[in-house]
């Protein structure tokens, strides 16, 4: 069972990003709380594509701490870039990561009742936050996405506040399996048909589990992780 600790709180409001002046809030800044969590964000956050970001099943984007020290040793040269804030979350983390937690685990976070909805799927917004073509390719490889938080009660949140393991139903489903499931064991018929027998996914998901299941083919990430051109 995993408790862990937020370390930071962050919002961002919608701002030009990249060379062509693309509409995102990935630029999130610290903020002291307590702030209120609510069913599709933090108070006063904002989402830039509210089509594929934000909204209940992704009210809140938690990341590792830890994780910043090993972007750092894989691209040294963008040393500067990797620190709280960076992925965009709204969530700064320490004490957890991916393998630790499960999807649909529940946690108590200040007076806010949290659900783990599903890890991040990255795109190519990050490779413009980074100056950095592969990006997005490189945070789905390497499974250091971090995840979304549903909010199931809203409630005050604050840096230091401990998240309490409430329940844990599906113990079965690390987040580092479902990482693998997505993006290297792609077309495992069993896991498949167990993962989109699931209760409560994203629908997103559900769509494409069963779009697996059913052409027995990967659905094309490029427009997901390759910048437009």
């Amino acid at each position: 069972m995993t408790d862990f600790t937020i370390t930071e709180l962050r919002i961002g409001k919608v701002a030009p990003l990249g060379p062509r002046g693309v509409a995102s809030a990935i630029d999130k800044r610290s903020v002291p709380g307590p702030i209120m969590a609510r069913t599709t964000s933090l108070d006063g956050d904002e989402q830039g594509d509210p089509r594929h970001h934000g909204g209940a099943d992704k009210a809140l984007h938690a990341y590792p701490a830890s994780h910043y020290i090993s972007w750092s040793e894989d691209l040294p040269e963008r040393e500067d870039r990797f620190r709280p804030g960076a992925f965009g979350e709204n969530l700064v983390i320490e004490g957890a990561t991916e393998p630790e937690l499960c999807l649909f685990d529940r946690y108590q976070i200040g007076g806010a009742t949290v659900e783990v909805s599903q890890t991040r799927q990255p795109c190519w917004k990050l490779n413009l936050r980074f100056d950095q073509l592969d990006m997005a390719r490189r945070v789905q490889e390497t499974g250091r996405t971090g995840w979304y938080f549903r909010v199931l009660s809203d409630g005050l949140i604050s840096p230091g506040d401990r998240a309490e393991l409430i329940t844990r139903p599906q113990p079965d489903w690390p987040l580092s399996r479902v990482w693998r499931l997505l993006y290297r064991d792609t077309l495992d018929p069993d896991a498949l048909a167990d993962f989109a027998n699931l209760p409560c996914l994203p629908e997103s998901w559900q769509r494409a589990i069963d779009t697996r299941l059913a052409r027995q083919t990967v659905e094309d990430w490029r427009p997901r992780l390759d910048t437009p051109e």
